[in-house]
C-alpha cells in the first residue's frame, strides 16, 4: 500500500503544485486589477464605478488586462516619445522623500537582473561554501563595484549569489576570487532545478576532456 501511495503521489504532486502556482499568479494579477478598479471607482461617476465593479468579479479578467497593460507599456516606452515620458516620471519620483530611495533601489536591481544586456544570473558556477571542502552552486551577478572595487580588483573577483534550498529567493551574497570559482556549462534553469530539488534532479553530464577545475585542492599526503 505504501508503494502504491507514493507512486500515486508522484503522479499528482507535480500537477497539484503547477495548479497551485498558476492560481497564485492569477490571484496576484486579479488583486492588482481589483486595486486599480477601486482606485478608479473612487474618482469616477457612480455609473462607471458600478460597471467596473461587475468586471472585477470576472475570474481571470485581471490576468488578461494586467498582462495587456504591461505589453502596451513596453510598446509605449520603446520609442523616443515614451522614453521622454518615462524620464519625466522617474524625475518626479526622485523628488519624493522615502519614495525615491525605494524606487531607485528596486529599479537598479530590476534593471540589472532583467536587462538583456546584463550579465546577472547568466552563468552558474561552483564554489566552496560555507567552508573549504564543501561545494555548492552559485550564480554570477557581476563584479565588485563602487567603494568595494577600490579594495577588491574587479578583474580578480566575482560577485555571486548563493541560493538557499528549497527556496532560492533567499540566499547569500559573496565576492570571491575568480581563481576559486569553477565555471559550469549547465544552464541557469538546470542549476536552479538542481538546487531546488536538493540535488535530486541532476542535469545531464557534459563530457569535456579539456575541462579542469579552477581550484586546486591540497592533496592529502597520507591518502
Amino acid at each position: 500500500m505504501k508503494k502504491y501511495f507514493i507512486t500515486g503521489l508522484l503522479v499528482w504532486l507535480p500537477l497539484a503544485i503547477t495548479i497551485w502556482v498558476l492560481l497564485w499568479v492569477i490571484g496576484l494579477f486579479d488583486g492588482v486589477f481589483a486595486w486599480l478598479v477601486s482606485a478608479v471607482q473612487a474618482v469616477a461617476p457612480a455609473s462607471v464605478g458600478a460597471a467596473l465593479g461587475r468586471l472585477r468579479d470576472v475570474p481571470g479578467l485581471g490576468v488578461l488586462l494586467v498582462t495587456g497593460g504591461m505589453l502596451m507599456t513596453g510598446v509605449f516606452v520603446a520609442n523616443i516619445f515614451g522614453q521622454w515620458w518615462l524620464t519625466q516620471w522617474e524625475r518626479l519620483l526622485s523628488k519624493i522623500p522615502i519614495v525615491k530611495s525605494i524606487y531607485s533601489s528596486v529599479k537598479q536591481v530590476s534593471d540589472t537582473l532583467f536587462s538583456s544586456s546584463g550579465n546577472a544570473f547568466r552563468e552558474a558556477v561552483l564554489i566552496q561554501y560555507p567552508r573549504q571542502g564543501s561545494w555548492t552552486i552559485a550564480f554570477v551577478t557581476g563584479q565588485p563595484g563602487g567603494e568595494v572595487a577600490q579594495h577588491l580588483n574587479p578583474r580578480d573577483y566575482l560577485s555571486v549569489y548563493v541560493p538557499t534550498t528549497p527556496n532560492p529567493t533567499s540566499g547569500f551574497f559573496l565576492m570571491l576570487p575568480r581563481a576559486d570559482v569553477i565555471e559550469l556549462k549547465m544552464s541557469v534553469d538546470e542549476a536552479l532545478k538542481y538546487t531546488i530539488s536538493m540535488g535530486v534532479v541532476a542535469p545531464p553530464a557534459i563530457l569535456d576532456s579539456d575541462a579542469r577545475p579552477l581550484v586546486e585542492l591540497p592533496r592529502n599526503p597520507q591518502g
